[in-house]
C-alpha cells in the first residue's frame, strides 16, 4: 500500500467513492446545448405566429377594404337614385304647373265652335248685323284672351298630314295636291304650350 493509498484512506475517499461522485455531476456543457435548442425552437415559433397574425391582419384589412368599397358604391347608385328621383319629381311638379290650365281651356273648345258656327251663321243671313258685330267681338275677345294663355290653333290647310296634330277622318283623291296632304278641316285643332289638346278632324288627298 503506497503513500497515497493511505492518504485516501485517511481522508475516507475511496476509489470507489470517487468515481461514484464524478459520476453524479456529469458535465454542465451538453446541458447548455439543450437549453439553446430549446430557446431556438420557442424563437422559432414565436416568429411563425407572429407571421401568421401578421397575415391575418392583412386579410382582415383587405376585407375591411373590398366592404369599404362596395358600401361607398352603393351610396353613389342611392345617390344617382335619389338625384333623378328629384329630377323627375320636379320634372313632374314643373309639367303640372305649366298645364295646369289645360283641361279647362280644353273644355272651352267646344264654346270657340259654336261661336265659330254662329259667326257663320249670321253672315249667311244677316251679315251687316249689330248683333252679329256684337257677337264677333266676344269671340275675338275669347280668342284672343286663351292665346295669351297659351292656345295656338293647329295649322292644317295644304299641310302634309301628321298624326300627332292631325285626325283623318276621310281621304279624297287629288290631282292638285300631293298624297297625303290635308285639303280640308272638318274641326279645328289646338295646342296648349306646344302641347295638342285637340287633334284637327281633316281630310288628305290620296
Amino acid at each position: 500500500m503506497t503513500e497515497q493509498e493511505d492518504l485516501r484512506r485517511e481522508d475516507g475517499v475511496t476509489d470507489d467513492n470517487a468515481e461514484a461522485a464524478e459520476g453524479a455531476h456529469p458535465p454542465p456543457a451538453d446541458d447548455a446545448g439543450e437549453a439553446q435548442e430549446t430557446s431556438g425552437e420557442n424563437a422559432g415559433e414565436e416568429e411563425n405566429s407572429l407571421e401568421q397574425e401578421i397575415e391575418n391582419l392583412r386579410r382582415q384589412l383587405e376585407a375591411a377594404g373590398e366592404e369599404a368599397e362596395a358600401n361607398y358604391q352603393r351610396f353613389l347608385r342611392a345617390q344617382a337614385d335619389f338625384d333623378n328621383f328629384r329630377r323627375r319629381t320636379r320634372q313632374e311638379k314643373e309639367e303640372m304647373a305649366k298645364y295646369a290650365s289645360a283641361d279647362l281651356i280644353a273644355s272651352l273648345l267646344p264654346v270657340i265652335d259654336n261661336f265659330e258656327r254662329a259667326i257663320e251663321a249670321g253672315k249667311a243671313t244677316e251679315p251687316a248685323s249689330s248683333l252679329l258685330q256684337g257677337v264677333e267681338m266676344i269671340y275675338k275677345q275669347l280668342k284672343d284672351t286663351l292665346a295669351t294663355a297659351g292656345l295656338e290653333e293647329i295649322d292644317c290647310l295644304g299641310k302634309p298630314f301628321d298624326p300627332f296634330q292631325h285626325e283623318a277622318v276621310m281621304r279624297e283623291p287629288s290631282e292638285e295636291h300631293e298624297e297625303g296632304t290635308v285639303i280640308g278641316v272638318f274641326q279645328k285643332g289646338y295646342r296648349y304650350k306646344e302641347k295638342v289638346i285637340r287633334p284637327a278632324m281633316v281630310k288628305v288627298s290620296g
